[in-house]
């Protein structure tokens, strides 16, 4: 791995679950890239796991266990080992407590790290959120973790690909539930939650930001639903106040034609209203390059937009496309905040 001519700290890629694709999807990655200028990166993870999976992958892969403030070899993978898990005491798809607590560990260290300027940003391969809780944790998953550890208050997660950004408003809750979460005060924020975002991290002067309406035909002048009318376009009219002034906000729009327009980059990114109206278009376009990317974070997090797939783990038939998108995005953040400073 060749060094960028500009100088920054490393960029951090947690492991993820020990057990999970987490390790083969960053040896794969680490392999193809290896000779390009990208970022230097270094992995929070288990020299002992990875060698087991490089074994299984057949990649004759050098490591350095590197530690903060210690110079990169770029000549290996640099990993700062944060777990001694036996090779011999898990398999891969089968994960326990112990690769439970060691994931946990993984994420805590790169905050810190992060929060220190150790490291750049951090990029995180998936972690299970049943054994999240099982490790004692009690967060839905990595954006809540974050928020706590980093005491931010307002966070959202955006999901980004090369033609679509969506930034659901609702996520982890029943579709019943979605109506009564739902609140202008809500809405307003992760506008202007969005708007701070795509200048400072995505380095768009004058972002256009779409909402979607709930309901559908966004609830066609009342008929089908009025929370249009009472929640969403109040919402929209105060962030218009409070936003960049060239900022432009629109909407609430038909959710079954607003994607196609959002794609056709009429738009720089759309708040849906919940999980799947968000989630299904953007999957259907970026499945395998799609990054999760936690917004309004005092440091920088992208993520794999995919889970721990333990059922295909360690059968070195995981694709790291997502992976290289969350690098190469997490680096253009990089330098997009470090313009915003100069």
């Amino acid at each position: 791995m060749t060094i960028p001519s500009k100088t920054i700290s490393p960029i951090g890629i947690t492991m993820g679950c020990p057990a999970s694709i987490g390790p083969e999807i960053i040896l794969s990655f680490y392999h193809a890239q290896r000779q390009q200028d990208i970022s230097p990166v270094a992995v929070i993870g288990d020299i002992g796991v990875l060698k087991k999976s490089a074994q299984i992958l057949g990649l004759k892969i050098k490591f350095n266990n590197w530690k903060p403030g210690m110079e990169l070899d770029h000549s290996r993978l640099n990993v700062y080992c944060q777990s001694e898990i036996s090779p011999n005491s898990f398999s891969f798809g089968i994960p326990t407590l112990e690769t439970g607590k060691a994931m946990v560990a993984y994420v805590e260290t790169a905050i810190k790290l992060c929060m220190e300027d150790t490291l750049s940003a951090m990029v995180t391969c998936p972690i299970s959120k049943f054994w999240l809780h099982q490790a004692g944790l009690d967060f839905p998953g990595h954006t809540e973790l974050l928020a706590d550890r980093t005491n931010t208050g307002t966070v959202a997660m955006m999901l980004a690909g090369p033609t679509l950004r969506v930034v659901p408003a609702t996520i982890h809750c029943s579709l019943s539930e979605v109506p009564g979460k739902l609140k202008s005060d809500l809405l307003m924020q992760l506008i202007k939650l969005i708007d701070h975002s795509l200048i400072s991290d995505f380095g768009i002067a004058s972002p256009r930001i779409a909402v979607a309406g709930l309901n559908p035909h966004a609830g066609e002048n009342g008929l089908f639903g009025n929370e249009e009318q009472t929640i969403i376009e109040p919402a929209i009219a105060e962030a218009k106040m409070m936003c960049s002034p060239t900022t432009q906000i629109s909407g609430p729009y038909p959710p079954d034609t607003l994607f196609n327009q959002a794609q056709s980059k009429m738009f720089d990114v759309v708040l849906a209203m919940y999980h799947d109206q968000g989630l299904i278009p953007f999957k259907l376009l970026h499945f395998d390059d799609g990054v999760n990317v936690t917004l309004g974070l005092p440091i920088i997090r992208t993520s794999v937009d995919h889970g721990t797939a333990y059922d295909i783990a360690g059968q070195g038939t995981a694709g790291y496309a997502s992976l290289k998108a969350a690098v190469d995005l997490a680096e253009k953040m990089v330098a997009n905040r470090a313009a915003q400073r100069t």
